[in-house]
């Protein structure tokens, strides 16, 4: 691994200080299958970074200044433990927080709720009743929760049974937490196709995905540390 990166970091140093776009933009379209290059600018270790539109939002290749090489995957910093892909990934699929219809999500809130975050989940994920547990030890947090259940369509009268009980916070916890369906019925007026809709319009194609306040998109699960620095750090910025 050492040797790959050394090789890669020799290479960069030695790339020309100037990128031909025009081969970046033709060789990556041509080797991704068709996909429309958005933007190239300069990237981590001298490389070139190349942005693109997927199903799951802006994707991100490095290339030398040439094309002669596509990288595909991350970039980490081991000195400071970052993600640089990550981090990028999370400002280019940023949205406006507050356009987003919080009336057809499920309000969770322990203590002050200072700390806010959106969550696409599904009851039926397992990833994201691992995260549901986590998300038991942070404290002073409002979770604006938009019910995703794809992965068992045949049970999504659950979620929609949530949002027909008197209590949509306990009914939830107990659903997605503890595996407990709602006892109230389905047939109230729902946000859930809606929620489905605005999933596949954000790109939402994976559970948990979580929105922070500041717009960010973070996809998967994570710690309860890491989720709470990351939460101050957004709502110390702001």
């Amino acid at each position: 691994m050492r040797i790959l990166w050394g090789l890669m970091l020799t290479a960069a140093l030695s790339m020309p200080a100037l990128a031909d776009e025009a081969q970046i933009r033709k060789v990556v379209e041509e080797r991704l299958g068709g996909v429309k290059v958005e933007g190239i600018q300069r990237g981590p270790l001298g490389l070139w970074e190349v942005r693109y539109r997927s199903g799951e939002g802006m994707r991100i290749v490095y290339t030398d200044a040439t094309a002669s090489h596509i990288i595909l995957g991350k970039i980490y910093e081991t000195k400071g433990d970052k993600d640089l892909t990550e981090e990028r990934l999370r400002k280019l699929n940023a949205i406006k927080f507050d356009s987003l219809p919080f009336a057809q999500a499920v309000k969770v809130q322990r203590g002050n709720g200072k700390r806010v975050l959106v969550m696409f989940s599904d009851p039926y994920c397992p990833y994201c009743k691992q995260f549901e547990q986590t998300l038991q030890q942070v404290d002073d947090i409002t979770v604006y929760v938009f019910m995703f259940p794809v992965i068992k369509p045949d049970l999504a009268d659950q979620s929609r049974a949530v949002w027909c009980s008197p209590d949509r916070q306990k009914a939830w916890l107990d659903l997605a937490l503890r595996g407990k369906p709602p006892a109230a019925g389905a047939s109230c007026e729902n946000p859930v196709e809606k929620n489905l809709e605005l999933g596949h319009k954000l790109g939402v194609n994976s559970t948990p995905t979580l929105y922070l306040a500041n717009g960010e998109r973070v996809a998967g699960a994570m710690s309860a540390a890491d989720l709470r620095e990351m939460l101050d750090k957004v709502a110390s910025s702001k």
